[in-house]
């Protein structure tokens, strides 16, 4: 395991000091013969290896892993930055990228909708900020126009067609006619009688 490691680095500092000792003229070739053979060993079963072991050591994932306080600052200036606005700003504004992450935070984004209803204290404080005159009064203009009318015709529309709705109406109406049939019959009998 740890024969893999050392044999792929050795063989790397060997090529390398010997692309160093080249002149100014060869190194352009020297540097392309090194980059592939480098691939070349990378691809083997033992430079793949070598990778996974250096990967998976303890010791290197420690130094690998950055001190998660300068990264939070990091992204903090960068997004608060003039420059950072701008760019995010710009970003957005690009429909395929706003489009690729909404889709990317779709999933996260339904379920804190989902855990944030099922929550009483957020439906509590939402049936609170309905309750307020302004509220309302937007809500009552909102359900009121042209476009929210149209989408409650398309609605009825596409209810009435569900054949769950159909049946349901069926049985409503059958039930309905029973009972003017009996209250019907109730009447003659009364006349007669």
């Amino acid at each position: 395991m740890r024969v893999g490691v050392a044999l792929l680095f050795t063989s790397f500092l060997l090529v390398c000091s010997g692309c160093a000792q080249n002149g100014a003229g060869g190194e352009k070739m020297e540097y392309e013969e090194t980059k592939k053979m480098v691939v070349d060993i990378l691809k083997t079963d033992d430079g793949k290896k070598a990778i996974q072991d250096i990967i998976t050591d303890d010791k290197t994932k420690a130094e690998l892993i950055m001190d998660s306080d300068a990264i939070k600052k990091s992204i903090e200036d960068m997004v608060t930055s003039d420059k950072g606005k701008e760019f995010w700003k710009k970003t957005f504004n690009d429909p395929e990228f706003a489009s690729a992450y909404a889709k990317a935070l779709e999933d996260e984004h339904k379920k804190v909708l989902k855990d944030l209803t099922a929550d009483p204290q957020y439906r509590g404080m939402l049936m609170e900020i309905m309750k307020e005159p302004d509220m309302e009064k937007e809500m009552n203009k909102l359900l009121k126009t042209k476009e929210m009318r149209s989408v409650y015709k398309e609605l009825i529309i596409e209810t009435m067609e569900s054949p769950l709705v159909q049946a349901k109406m069926q049985e409503k109406l059958d039930k309905a006619a029973t009972k003017a049939a009996e209250k019907g019959e109730k009447v003659k009998r009364m006349k007669k009688g």
